[in-house]
């Protein structure tokens, strides 16, 4: 995943921030050329440490308004978008997901 010029995150909507393609549909779940979203790095990495690939397919997570209506990504995107564009925070994968791998 390529790093892009500084835009808008698609789910959390803070800007200016560098942004990676995420695929809507996992590639390995047949999204390789579906539709795909441009999300700030934080925000990436949040999706994939609390959902594995096949979570996201299974509990139909697969468009940003899907992902803003879920409980957990709805409450992480309520703190992160008080957070100023250049904040990283570490995330942790949950448990459930480390133990699906």
């Amino acid at each position: 995943m390529k790093g892009q010029a500084a835009g808008t995150c698609e789910l959390c909507g803070r800007s200016p921030v560098a942004t990676t393609v995420h695929h809507l549909v996992p590639r390995e779940k047949g999204g390789a050329m579906q539709p795909t979203a441009l999300l700030c790095k934080a925000c990436h990495r949040q999706i994939h440490a609390l959902y594995t690939n096949s979570d996201l397919v299974r509990m139909h997570l697969t468009t940003i308004q899907a992902l803003r209506q879920d409980q957990q990504i709805a409450a992480y995107l309520k703190w992160i978008s008080k957070q100023p564009p250049g904040a990283e925070p570490k995330v942790r994968k949950s448990q459930r997901v480390r133990s699906k791998r």
